[in-house]
């Protein structure tokens, strides 16, 4: 059975989500926003062991507690992320264009892939290739759980922003058609800021989607 806690971290409010298969205890990191210490701490409270780092994107805000969480886990679990997003993970997530500087943590070396199927331990979760906010940014679907981690794609209400570098509003809409809203009505989305909805709620109530006639 697959296992999500939930952690708002960081300058930008960033939703970090810790997920573990709960036979095994194999865990993984999606978005490790801010706070390593947190995240692992919350991990040896259960007993799991982070084995992956998976990121939606390499925006600074969801990257930022890569470092310690890689830091203080043995052996320290590698990253994965889109080969889209490399450049902007190389330039600390755009963190200076904030006022800030972080530690990336450790240099990704799993390329995501649109269709990719991500292990932990008994559960799969499928990568689903989603540019428009960045690049490169990836989203997690769990069919078995009927559950998306989606990153800033689409958030309650609204959708994420495109006017940073790399982002692109029309190819976000796609995306987020194609990506999203192809998904059952009753599927969880679990997102990078605020609070989670449903497929079938941003369908019927998303402003930013009301033209789309899906």
């Amino acid at each position: 059975m697959l296992e999500i806690v939930s952690l708002t971290l960081g300058p930008a409010v960033t939703n970090a989500y810790l997920i573990a298969d709960s036979e095994s205890g194999d865990a993984a990191v999606i978005d490790p926003a801010w706070d390593g210490h947190l995240i692992l701490a919350e991990a040896e409270k259960r007993d799991w062991r982070i084995a992956n780092i998976w990121l939606t994107h390499a925006h600074f805000d969801h990257l930022g507690g890569s470092g310690a969480v890689a830091d203080g886990s043995n052996p320290p679990p590698p990253v994965a992320l889109h080969p889209e997003d490399y450049w902007l993970w190389r330039l600390e997530g755009g963190a200076k264009a904030f006022g800030l500087s972080i530690d990336p943590g450790p240099e990704p070396t799993i390329d995501l892939e649109h269709g990719q199927i991500l292990h932990l331990g008994s559960i799969q979760l499928e990568v689903r290739y989603a540019p428009g906010h960045t690049p490169g940014h990836v989203m997690f679907y769990v069919p078995s759980e009927k559950t998306l981690f989606c990153g800033d794609v689409i958030f309650q209400s609204s959708i994420g922003r495109t006017d940073l570098p790399g982002g692109d509003y029309d190819t976000l809409i796609k995306s987020i058609q194609e990506q999203v809203l192809t998904l059952p009505n009753d599927t969880r989305i679990l997102n990078g800021h605020g609070p989670e909805t449903t497929v079938g709620i941003e369908r019927e109530y998303n402003p930013f989607l009301q033209d789309s006639n899906l």
